[in-house]
């Protein structure tokens, strides 16, 4: 063939190259149904259910099964015949309710809950890396299941979805329990927070510009209350600046800086969230000892130890004690205070994946196609891919990528 011949043949497949070309797109059978099942959590304080009625009627419509065990919503004032209307399944025994192929749970599965578990099954759950036992993840892994825990999870945006709209809803939420907290009923100081004109604004001082003191922050400002906000990161202030659309007052956790702020402030509020492991203990005893007497502790960040050093867990019951004339609330899962808000927000982001989980054919498929998700799976059929979890158990771990890649 000679050089002209060849040439055009070339310019021909460059210019086909470039015509529109038809794609092919991947036809999704029915046949990918989803078995389902929501356990009634036995947590101590555990009222959240992952799923809504609603949820549940627009997954059976999309021609999933969805189990529920009786009872499970009654702590956020969901009834069993709400979810029988929707078209759940209502199972009455514990046992039962593990038999789905994809488990939907809040908390983490407890030792017992794993033993109902069977080989090769899907759960999604909390994780909560400070407290998983050595013993749960083994038994896991043993039955080679494929767990995917909320707090690693992402959406597109690379945002740690259910971290993010439960933190919101805990600094919203916190300020609401600094206003109960200061009036009379309370045994507190008899104060309306944020005042009213010719009255000082109550001063609340927030430490930590994450989420969760971006929501506080708003809803104190909101409620006409002074607000002054303190975090090692300069990026996370700036950001908080920008979010709120005004300036406040902020400062790096320089310790003198810090208490002479809390030695004036009615209110603080811990709201530090450490990666993996324990919250940094940024508040003395001294300095709590130098607070105004009956001014309030909130420390949301007593799910991972807190940041104040005269914080103990305290319970929804008994919410509070009084330590150095500082009333203190350390109640670890406040969004479980506010249990039918939470269990919506938990649906509007869980009940989208599992749709589209369906749609694509699959668990595999949509985790292969999603890497954001993919972040939240901590084992992956028996294999742990988590390596933080690794280094604390002592259990070698592998890349989740890798594992998936060699799949398909």
């Amino acid at each position: 063939m000679g050089d002209n011949s060849k040439k055009t043949l070339e310019n021909l497949a460059r210019e086909a190259a470039l015509q529109p070309q038809e794609k092919l797109q991947k036809l999704h059978a029915r046949n990918n149904r989803l078995s389902i099942s929501i356990p009634r959590e036995t947590t101590y304080q555990e009222k959240r259910i992952p799923l809504s009625p609603l949820s549940v009627q627009l997954l059976v419509n999309n021609g999933h099964q969805v189990f529920v065990e009786s009872g499970a919503g009654r702590n956020a004032n969901f009834t069993d015949m709400e979810y029988s209307n929707a078209g759940a399944q209502i199972v009455y025994d514990h046992a039962t309710a593990f038999e789905g192929d994809l488990i939907l749970k809040v908390d983490p599965p407890t030792p017992v809950e794993i033993g109902y578990m069977k080989a090769g099954q899907i759960i999604f759950s909390a994780l909560q890396l400070a407290h998983i036992s050595d013993q749960c993840v083994r038994e896991m892994m043993k039955k080679k299941i494929t767990a995917v825990g909320y707090e690693f999870m992402r959406d597109e945006a690379g945002t740690l979805s259910i971290v993010r709209v439960m933190s919101e809803i805990a600094g919203r939420a916190s300020v609401l329990i600094a206003a109960e907290y200061l009036n009379n009923t309370s045994d507190g100081k008899g104060e309306l927070l944020g005042g009213i004109p010719g009255i000082k604004p109550t001063d609340i001082v927030i430490i930590g510009a994450g989420a969760v003191g971006e929501y506080a922050a708003r809803a104190a400002i909101g409620l006409g209350a002074h607000v002054t906000v303190f975090d090692n990161s300069m990026y996370k202030l700036r950001r908080l600046e920008t979010n709120l659309g005004q300036r406040i007052n902020s400062s790096t956790i320089l310790p003198d800086v810090l208490e002479k702020s809390l030695q004036r402030c009615d209110v603080a509020i811990g709201a530090l969230r450490s990666p993996e492991g324990r919250t940094p203990c940024v508040v003395t005893e001294r300095m709590v000892q130098n607070m105004r007497s009956k001014s309030l502790i909130i420390d949301v960040s007593i799910d991972q130890g807190g940041c104040f050093e005269t914080s103990e867990v305290t319970n929804h019951e008994n919410p509070v004690f009084v330590k150095h004339e500082v009333i203190h609330y350390c109640v670890p899962n406040i969004a479980s205070r506010v249990s039918r808000t939470a269990s919506y927000a938990l649906s509007n982001v869980i009940t989208p994946i599992l749709i589209e989980i369906g749609d694509e054919g699959g668990f595999d498929d949509f985790i292969w196609s999603s890497n954001g998700f993919r972040k939240g799976v901590y084992i992956y059929k028996g294999n742990l891919t988590n390596k933080a979890i690794g280094e604390r158990h002592g259990i070698a771990s592998k890349e989740i990528d890798f594992l998936i890649a060699g799949r398909h």
